[in-house]
C-alpha cells in the first residue's frame, strides 16, 4: 500500500516540474508580447517565486513572480516584475526607463 503513496508522490513531483516549465514558457511569451507592443528590447526573464495562493478574484491558483530585464534605449537595462496567476498575466510592474 505504501508503494502507491511513493508512486503518487513521484508523479506529483514530476507534474510540478513540468508545470514550472510550462509556466516559464508562458511568462516568456507574455514578456515578449509586452516588449514588442511597447517597442522595448527584451533581454532576459527569471522566475523569482511560485506559490499556491487564494484570492477572492482568482480563487486557488499558482501565483508566480518573474523578473524581466529589458532595454528602452538599447544601451541600458532595466528590470520589471511580471505577475502570473496560473498561466494568465495579471500585472506587469515596470519602473520608469530611458527611451531613445
Amino acid at each position: 500500500m505504501e508503494n502507491i503513496y511513493y508512486l503518487l508522490l513521484f508523479c506529483l513531483i514530476c507534474w510540478y516540474f513540468i508545470y514550472l516549465r510550462k509556466l516559464a514558457e508562458a511568462a516568456k511569451v507574455h514578456a515578449n508580447r509586452y516588449c514588442e507592443q511597447n517597442k522595448l528590447q527584451f533581454i532576459a526573464i527569471a522566475r523569482r517565486s511560485s506559490r499556491l495562493s487564494f484570492t477572492k478574484k482568482h480563487g486557488l491558483m499558482w501565483l508566480s513572480l518573474f523578473d524581466v530585464e529589458f532595454s528602452g534605449d538599447g544601451e541600458s537595462s532595466n528590470n520589471a516584475t511580471l505577475t502570473l496567476y496560473g498561466l494568465k498575466l495579471d500585472n506587469i510592474d515596470i519602473p520608469p526607463y530611458r527611451v531613445h
